[in-house]
């Protein structure tokens, strides 16, 4: 039996995808850990003699382990953190969140709104006096400076966002944060399950950066992808790490024909959303470029990194190679 890791966070979309190949888990009581989930059915793949050990960890933190050590076999990281492990790490040709006009969101408190509905840097640049909509002393929650959410973010600010003081908390924290204006925070920076409850929870919309950047480009927004370690064909040999990219493509395919109870399961990891809302968030970010991401999902990723990096916030990380399903072995 080879056993290979399998880390991704615990949000309804990365549960939805995996559960076919490392079997149902419980969410985990400490998102912040890094450790084998507690598996509650068996898979429901035939996986043979490959057994994916489930890991559900907080995006921030698995960053941060692809950073430091590297060591987990199959990991979701942000694009934003791939471009720091490009060496060590590849990315799959399935398995990302990108879509179309819609990803983090900058919100505050309605009491606080600093900004119009929707603002984008040539606004924001242009405010009289400068800094009307972000003015120095914000505090802006996040849910980590190597996550692809603060990359765009910092992208679309540009200078406007210099006097401004990022700290950093898990993703599930932010939005109950800034709804009770706790800790000083005046924004929030929202991803996952967030950014369809925060109308809810009595925040508002600062500047949407999944527009912008779609605006800004025409390509998705690629934040986050599936990646396994570039060693895997010199530990396991090439039919095995063959088989591991399959599976791992397989896997995304079943849960999507069986949606029903792919959705129900994945619910238990966002208890606040309704199933409408469980709904929308899949095909959200379970779409057509989660199943291949294509010439246009390979463009945004490159697109992304390249200007990143032509603004000092991150490394190069091109050419971006994809390991693709049924790819021939050598």
């Amino acid at each position: 039996m080879i056993s290979v890791t399998l880390a991704h966070s615990p949000d309804p979309d990365d549960v939805f995808m995996w559960w076919p190949i490392t079997g149902m888990i419980e969410p985990p009581a400490d998102p912040r850990a890094v450790e084998p989930a507690r598996v509650i059915s068996p898979p429901v793949l035939d996986t043979g003699d490959i057994r994916f050990v489930p890991i559900a960890a907080d995006i921030s933190v698995l960053n941060k382990r692809a950073i430091e050590r590297g060591d987990l076999d199959i990991t979701a990281m942000s694009m934003n953190c791939y471009a720091r492990v490009a060496s060590k790490y590849q990315l799959t040709s399935f398995g990302s969140s990108m879509g179309y006009g819609y990803g983090p969101r900058l919100d505050a408190r309605a009491a606080r709104r600093l900004a119009s509905p929707v603002c984008y840097r040539e606004e924001l640049d242009a405010a009289e006096p400068p800094g009307e909509h972000l003015p120095a002393g914000s505090v802006c929650a996040i849910p980590g400076r190597e996550t692809t959410a603060f990359l765009v973010l910092s992208m679309m600010l540009g200078t406007a966002g210099a006097g401004v003081r990022f700290v950093e908390m898990p993703f599930d924290r932010i939005l109950e944060t800034v709804a009770q204006g706790s800790d000083g925070i005046t924004h929030g920076l929202l991803i996952h399950q967030s950014q369809l409850t925060y109308e809810q929870a009595g925040v508002e919309l600062v500047a949407d950066v999944g527009r912008w950047w779609l605006e800004h480009t025409g390509l998705p927004l690629p934040l986050g992808g599936n990646a396994i370690r570039r060693d895997l064909r010199a530990r396991f040999g090439d039919e095995t790490r063959r088989r591991i990219v399959n599976l791992l493509h397989a896997s995304i395919g079943h849960a999507l024909a069986d949606r029903e109870r792919s959705v129900g399961y994945c619910m238990r990891f966002a208890p606040e959303i309704t199933r409408a809302q469980a709904e929308k968030y899949i095909r959200m970010y379970v779409n057509d470029l989660t199943v291949d991401a294509g010439e246009n999902g390979r463009m945004a990723i490159e697109r992304l990194l390249g200007e990143g990096h032509a603004l000092g916030l991150c490394p190069n990380g091109r050419p971006i190679d994809l390991a693709s399903p049924d790819e021939s072995p050598g």
